[in-house]
């Protein structure tokens, strides 16, 4: 298990005064996942995502990466490249919101299907990918997850250029974090005018808990949070990583509306239950 092994914090620009960085850039073997080398796979990490995306040089950036998720995500690509006729469509999605409301393990539990709750709070950005089948088409979800501290806010481009869907995230259990949606999405709305919104409160199980949540406060946080769905035209879901409660459904909604397909389940619109509205936006 994941949650079992120590956890190892990389930032790219600790890379930058070991080598000269110059004969690793190699954009295709890193995205098909041929670099198993740790080390080579941060530094073209490094060299690709601060000097060619952000247009910085290595030493300015704070990109932090956990290897064994990394290392993992590097191992699928590989294996996939056994069916090379295989159709491909690569999704870009954003993670945005507030720190510590649990972006990062909402996408490792959608990436790995398993809950740590040893985490820490991301430095800068993070990232991982998942393939899904749809018909005989493999879709690869690239999941960019942004730091929620203000002094990341230079690296939203990072994550919001090209993405094909943008999670705004928010804390069900914390009023003031659903509050920040709108500053979050005017900005990141300022670097992609497109990407398809969806507005994801998380930890529901502690939401759904009278003991952490009222029933009146429950009324209210979602009677607000229909508010900005609808100011924002997005779909509305509410989910626990924990309890992986509507996890799987947050990306087949992104992937849905992407491509204009109906998802195969219904709404969940009752108050107090894991909210699912995607219908009418």
């Amino acid at each position: 298990m994941h949650t079992k092994r120590t956890k190892h914090m990389y930032v790219g620009n600790l890379i930058d005064s070991s080598t000269d960085l110059s004969g690793l850039y190699y954009r295709s073997p890193f995205e098909r996942g041929y670099l198993m080398h740790l080390n080579a796979q941060l530094a073209v990490w490094d060299r690709v995502f601060s000097n060619d995306v952000l247009g910085c040089t290595p030493s300015e950036t704070n990109l932090l990466l956990y290897t064994e998720y990394f290392s993992a995500m590097t191992s699928t690509q590989h294996k996939h490249e056994d069916d090379p006729a295989e159709d491909e469509i690569v999704l870009k999605v954003g993670m945005l919101g507030d720190a510590q409301i649990g972006k990062t393990t909402l996408m490792v539990r959608y990436v790995f299907g398993e809950y740590d709750p040893n985490i820490v709070q991301t430095l800068g950005v993070n990232y991982l990918e998942k393939s899904v089948h749809l018909r005989n088409t493999r879709v690869r979800f690239s999941i960019w997850d942004l730091g929620g501290e203000r002094e990341f806010l230079n690296m939203l481009p990072l994550v919001c250029s090209e993405s094909a869907a943008i999670l705004f995230l928010f804390d069900l259990t914390q009023r003031r974090t659903l509050n920040s949606i709108e500053q979050w999405y005017r900005q990141a709305r300022a670097f992609n005018s497109t990407a398809v919104p969806i507005l994801v409160g998380t930890k529901y199980d502690q939401f759904a808990d009278e003991e952490f949540t009222s029933k009146e406060e429950q009324l209210v946080i979602t009677k607000r949070a229909r508010v900005v769905a609808r100011a924002m035209r997005a779909p509305l879901v509410f989910c626990s990583s924990l309890r992986s409660i509507n996890v799987q459904r947050i990306f087949k909604i992104a992937l849905s509306k992407t491509f204009d397909l109906r998802p195969n389940f219904e709404e969940i619109t009752g108050i107090g239950e894991p909210i699912l509205e995607f219908k009418n936006v």
